[in-house]
């Protein structure tokens, strides 16, 4: 998979000293799914049973033991995920995933 905005994952773990545990975690969830190549959210289920796949194309993974969420909006034709939003629940909670 190809993945889009990596940066917003940096830029969350170097952001704020408190969020700095989530780089090894972000960093194996990027690993894992830079080498995958899912054709349907099925296969997302697979390989990330965790997950919540909504509609639309949008997956949400926990990340560091669900410590922080992580949304992103794959377009499974073209193997590409679009990273849209990474936070604690706190912040997840204050935003709406479908428009995000």
């Amino acid at each position: 998979m190809r993945i889009i905005a990596v940066s917003t994952l940096k830029a969350f773990w170097t952001g704020k000293p408190e969020y700095h545990d989530a780089e090894e975690p972000t960093m194996a969830w990027y690993r894992e799914t830079l080498m995958a190549d899912w054709s349907t959210p099925n296969e997302v289920k697979q390989q990330f049973g965790s997950a919540s796949v909504l509609k639309d194309g949008r997956v949400v993974f926990n990340i560091a033991g669900n410590k922080y969420r992580l949304i992103v909006w794959i377009n499974y034709p073209y193997r590409v995920v679009y990273i849209r939003f990474i936070g604690s629940h706190r912040q997840y909670d204050q935003i709406d995933v479908q428009t995000i």
